[in-house]
């Protein structure tokens, strides 16, 4: 068979690869198995926000109303017994409001509530916060005991929202009954608070207006919410209730309430049955709200139960499916992987070895083979596209060595441009410095000698250029030293290489010599930070050029009076000094500060850029110590070798002025 045959579209593979995994994992895993265990979660979350949630505050709700009951009989009498009932009931209330934030804030009510859930459940611990608000008030007698009852009222308000919030179940039958239960239990909350009112108001001699507004309105929501909840139950949980308000005690309890709204004051004999009535039947109705809720969770329980069992089985046929379509996958897929693999080992030896290995060659220059530095790439397995994708590398490869020896090629020639550019340019600014010397001392001329001169520092400055391309190129300047040369008179020679020269005020140095090798370089690199200088501050204003001797070399600061920089530039322009980038042609705005950076690289010289105090800006050269040479005075030489002592040196002097003295008058006469 030929490679041809056995080269297949990735395509076919890949379909081969996916197909049969994506009908068995979508088909059987995502749709059956999926939404069967999702809606068995869901019912075990409902059992778990029944546990940590809903029960834990359905007796802080009883707590809490007891509360409201003790403390606005409290209110409404003032007496010490009501006070110590009251604050008795708040220790209760305290311990089971402390149960019901630590189940709020554990992890497991965390993850079995929603963000729509989490807020109700947040609302609903800020509200518990409110009942220390309310109780200090009552303490200090600043609360009525209508706002006082109305305040806890709220506080129950929020534990109902959060109820009605955490009965969302995808089981609509349990869910159903789940809401129909919570207005049950809130009917039981309204039937409490006619308790608070009515105690309130026995202790006091009778309800007010307003109170009695309240009552009424009371009585009616939570009629109408039993007679409207009652047919919605089924038939388990319906008769749970009907038992309790088709007895005799409900009957009494409704005469009651009526007599109390028509009648302006109440018996004592009367308050007293009316609240033993209605404790009796908040204590009923308590009692079938917890039975309900009880039912509702253990019903939750086996359909969770069922539904998982289902999940399963069809998990196990599904995960049949998938062992089969994993093992055609890995087949086919293997195979797929082994030839990309390779692709990619190519692809990164051309990238982390080749290719840089060429580069390497080109900047030493040495001559490359494109045919051996970028052979083609080698790529196992039959797949088309991959191996097209292999030849395209190759071909990718070419080209790059291709455009890095161009690139390589083009670099050379522009710097042998520059060079043979400089060396000519050079060649004949010497001839011309030459003839202009002569000149000028064979001119007497004052004018004609000016203009010389001026002709002569052009001159000058054009040496200084034509060095500049010089480096450019990679090369160094002709000039030379062979002996070292004082520090003071390669500062004054770089100065006199500028043309705004006058404005150049160059302070006396200490007598240290430079090396007479790195005399050119170091002339050079100044003169081009103090033409940057003046070029950049106004022309009214000098540059000061200072220097000595430091712990590790000799340093000279170039100071200019401009408008300075901003941090950032400085920060751009010294990285690009402590660390030269490569040449750009394009970036000619940048050739003087390319140059500085080259010649500091050559000689190890540090240039550092940082504000002036004057606002403008100072550039630092440091001369590092291996290019200094020692003062020419054998006095201080011997002084710095630890030879003799500064006081020797004094006394010396002192013996050898007036003999000095006495020679020169000498030869002032012959």
């Amino acid at each position: 068979m030929s490679p041809r045959r056995r080269d297949r579209p990735i395509r076919s593979r890949l379909i081969g690869l996916l197909l049969v995994p994506l009908f068995s994992l979508v088909a059987l895993w995502a749709v059956t198995a999926g939404v069967t265990i999702g809606d068995s979660l869901s019912l075990r979350t409902y059992n778990t926000l029944w546990s940590t949630l809903r029960r834990p505050a359905d007796s802080l709700i009883v707590d809490l109303q007891s509360e409201r009951l003790t403390t606005a009989r409290y209110l409404g009498s003032h007496r010490k017994a009501d006070r110590d009932a009251m604050v008795l009931q708040r220790q209760h209330t305290d311990k089971t409001r402390e149960k019901v934030r630590t189940l709020a804030l554990s992890s497991a009510s965390r993850s079995a509530t929603t963000p729509a859930m989490r807020t109700q459940v947040d609302e609903m611990l800020a509200g518990l916060s409110r009942i220390d608000e309310i109780r200090a008030e009552i303490d200090e007698g600043l609360s009525e005991r209508l706002y006082a009852i109305e305040t806890y009222n709220l506080v129950s308000d929020s534990i109902y929202r959060m109820h009605y919030s955490l009965a969302l179940i995808d089981d609509i039958p349990i869910y159903q009954q789940s809401r129909v239960v919570i207005s049950l239990g809130y009917a039981k909350e309204l039937l409490t608070r006619e308790q608070a009112l009515e105690a309130a108001a026995g202790a006091s001699g009778g309800l007010t207006d307003e109170e009695r507004k309240l009552f009424t309105q009371l009585v009616g929501n939570r009629r109408f919410l039993i007679d409207q909840a009652l047919p919605e139950l089924d038939a388990g949980l319906r008769q749970l209730h009907v038992n309790l308000i088709t007895t005799p005690l409900y009957q009494r309890l409704r005469l009651q309430e009526e007599q109390i709204i028509a009648a302006p004051k109440l018996s004592a004999r009367t308050q007293r049955v009316w609240q033993s009535t209605s404790d009796d039947l908040a204590e009923s109705f308590q009692k079938a709200q917890t039975e309900a809720a009880a039912l509702l969770a253990e019903r939750a329980a086996p359909i969770a139960d069922s539904i998982l069992r289902r999940a399963v089985l069809a998990g196990g046929f599904g995960l049949l499916a998938v062992i089969a379509s994993i093992l055609i996958s890995l087949r086919v897929g293997g195979r797929l992987a082994r030839e990309l693999a390779d692709l990619r080992q190519a692809a990164l030896d051309l990238a982390n070895k080749r290719l840089p290995g060429v580069l390497v060659k080109l900047k030493r220059g040495d001559d490359v083979d494109v045919a051996t530095e970028a052979p083609p790439l080698q790529t196992a397995g039959g797949t088309a596209e991959i191996q097209d994708v292999g030849r395209a590398f190759s071909t990718v490869q070419e080209t790059a060595v291709e455009a890095a020896i161009g690139q390589a090629r083009l670099q050379r020639g522009v710097s042998q441009v520059f060079l043979n550019l400089a060396r000519r340019s050079q060649t004949l600014l010497h001839r011309q410095r030459t003839q202009l010397h002569g000149m000028q001392r064979h001119t007497t001329d004052p004018d004609m000698l000016e203009e010389l001169f001026r002709l002569d520092h052009l001159t000058t400055r054009m040496r200084r250029h034509a060095e500049g391309l010089i480096i450019l190129s990679g090369n160094a300047p002709g000039r030379a030293w062979r002996k070292p040369v004082p520090m003071y008179d390669v500062v004054r020679g770089a100065a006199a290489e500028v043309e705004d020269y006058a404005r150049v005020n160059v302070l006396p140095m200490e007598d240290h010599g430079l090396d007479g090798a790195a005399v050119a370089d170091v002339i050079h690199l100044i003169a081009e930070l103090v033409e940057n200088a003046t070029i950049f501050s106004p022309p009214h204003t000098t540059v000061s050029v200072r220097g000595e001797l430091v712990g590790t070399g000799f340093a000279v600061e170039i100071e200019d009076r401009g408008l300075g920089m901003t941090k950032e530039r400085l920060a751009e322009l010294n990285e690009r000094l402590a660390n030269p980038p490569e040449f750009d042609i394009a970036d000619t705005d940048r050739m003087g500060l390319f140059v500085v950076a080259r010649l500091a690289a050559r000689r190890d010289i540090r240039v550092t850029l940082r504000p002036s105090p004057y606002g403008g800006t100072t550039a630092i050269v440091l001369i590092p110590s291996a290019l200094m040479v020692g003062p020419k005075d054998p006095d201080l030489a011997r002084l710095a070798a630890g030879e003799v002592t500064p006081e020797d040196i004094i006394l010396a002097s002192l013996q050898r002025g007036p003999q000095e003295n006495e020679n020169t008058g000498e030869e002032d006469r012959k």
